[in-house]
């Protein structure tokens, strides 16, 4: 059940797409206390182009393994998607190369999805290995995120949809995130989960996705911060599902799409369930990973001791 800190009354929220690689652990402290349960982190580019395989395999391995156990330790069950991002897929040598590690990790626990892929600046190389992916995705069985274009959005959706539909994949199970007022409705009308980014400035706002939710409802409709190491909030999902309520949003349909319809996308995957957060392994700060500790001089906190560290019955 929710932790004693949490207020019973206190919404509970999913934020399926955010970059917590780029993020502090008082993020995830702030995201816990905000009634933030679960995330799932996709694979990104980092800022600056990667040059060597060995650079993606240690990314890889970082979200499946330090960042899942970094999140636990603070309340916040982590997921991730594995994929080879748009913008390095146009470095076609080092693409062949991490291609051929992408079914190694995409079968590791907690994976929930291959992604985010698709396009950037909407290359012959970038739809290569958007369609490899897709394929690896239809040959594994696993559900795909969708990163649309920050350039020519609506070209880049229509695009991205009219390749995964040519190599077979269900729209039921593919998520497109970063739309806006101009694809919505096309992602919409073609049966896919249909997922808006909150930014400050830029993507789409808190207060125009009241406005979403209020004309289209909230079927299919996810809400995510995509918080990265950009001007960005972790605490954007919250953030939108308190405006929405001060809107005169139902509550349900907040809860819709800032919880229910991020579990029911990605729980198709058979790795991510409600139980995970809501009976969750209590919390140890005492445990390291590889030998390291999430704390830096910090007093270890750890579910039913005191903090004389004896155990409280």
């Amino acid at each position: 059940m929710p932790d004693a800190n949490q207020r019973s009354d206190q919404m509970i929220f999913i934020d399926p797409h955010i970059h917590m690689v780029s993020r502090t652990t008082s993020d995830y402290q702030a995201m816990r206390a905000a009634g933030v349960v679960a995330v799932i982190e996709p694979a990104f580019w980092q800022g600056q182009p990667r040059t060597t395989v060995g650079s993606f395999k240690d990314y890889f391995s970082s979200l499946v393994g330090w960042e899942r156990f970094r999140a636990a330790q603070f309340g916040v069950r982590h997921y991730c998607c594995i994929g080879l991002n748009s913008k390095e897929a146009n470095d076609e040598a080092l693409a062949e190369e991490v291609m051929e590690w992408l079914p190694l990790y995409a079968c590791k626990e907690g994976v929930v999805a291959i992604g985010e892929i698709g396009f950037d600046d909407i290359t012959p190389a970038e739809e290569k290995y958007f369609r490899l992916q897709l394929e690896l995705a239809q040959d594994q069985e696993m559900l795909v995120m969708i990163h649309t274009p920050h350039r020519n959005k609506k070209t880049g959706t229509l695009r991205s949809m009219d390749v995964i539909e040519d190599v077979g994949l269900d729209p039921s199970r593919v998520v497109i995130d970063h739309n806006n007022e101009e694809t919505l409705e096309g992602v919409l009308d073609r049966g896919y989960w249909t997922a808006f980014t909150i930014y400050p400035h830029t993507k789409m706002g808190s207060e125009r996705m009241v406005e979403v939710v209020r004309r289209y409802g909230c079927e299919r409709i996810i809400i995510d911060s995509s918080a990265d190491w950009g001007e960005s909030d972790p605490l954007a999902v919250p953030k939108t599902a308190r405006l929405m309520l001060e809107r005169g949003i139902p509550q349900d349909q907040v809860r819709t799409v800032c919880y229910e319809n991020a579990l029911a996308a990605y729980g198709q995957s058979g790795q991510m369930k409600a139980d995970d957060w809501l009976n969750p392994i209590p919390i140890d700060q005492r445990q390291l990973f590889r030998g390291n500790s999430v704390l830096r001089g910090q007093e270890p906190k750890v579910a039913g001791v005191s903090k004389e560290n004896d155990i409280v019955e």
